[in-house]
């Protein structure tokens, strides 16, 4: 199965450089049109896609709302797609001192959030099912940048450093064999 893995558009956090984590913010006019793009671009590649899985969240079921009109195939959501909880760093700063240190503690939960190996939990276990659902050729994930940064190491290997630096722009595509 193919596999194909987008981060939602941008929202006026992303655009601002603020974390979102679970606050759950709507597209801003940048993230529609990003969204767009990429589905006339995904359509014109025809690529086998039958089925658009997203997170909950708004910006997540926005850019997947679009991407699945312009490809003709259904939406689903899951929960394990979600962003990580990044607890008191919230709608803060992406680039704050403390936040960075606390990123690179993949066991050490954000305070009052969750750590890395908490997402990497789920969304191994998100892709291993969905690694036996039968009588798909493709498959796109809408998600987010946190849970993008964990998924890609379920298909590549990748050291800490490179981890911790690793980042999915908005409405950017990434394609996987599953």
């Amino acid at each position: 199965m193919e596999l194909f893995v987008t981060r939602h558009g941008e929202t006026e956090w992303n655009a601002g450089g603020r974390l979102c984590g679970r606050t759950d913010l709507p597209l801003n006019e940048t993230g529609r049109a990003q969204s767009g793009a990429l589905a006339r671009e995904l359509a014109a590649l025809q690529a086998p896609i039958d089925l658009v899985i997203a997170s909950p969240m708004i910006r997540a079921r926005q850019t997947a709302a679009i991407l699945a009109q312009a490809l003709g195939v259904p939406v689903e959501t899951d929960e394990r797609l979600i962003e990580q909880h990044y607890g008191e760093f919230e709608g803060g700063s992406s680039a704050a001192p403390a936040f960075l240190h606390n990123k690179r503690q993949f066991a050490v939960r954000y305070p009052g959030g969750e750590s890395m190996m908490q997402v990497a939990c789920r969304v191994y276990a998100f892709l291993d099912e969905l690694r036996t659902r039968e009588g798909l050729r493709g498959v796109l994930l809408v998600s987010h940048g946190g849970t993008c940064r964990v998924l890609n190491t379920y298909f590549e290997d990748i050291a800490n450093d490179d981890f911790c630096q690793w980042r999915m722009q908005n409405a950017e595509c990434r394609r996987y064999t599953l």
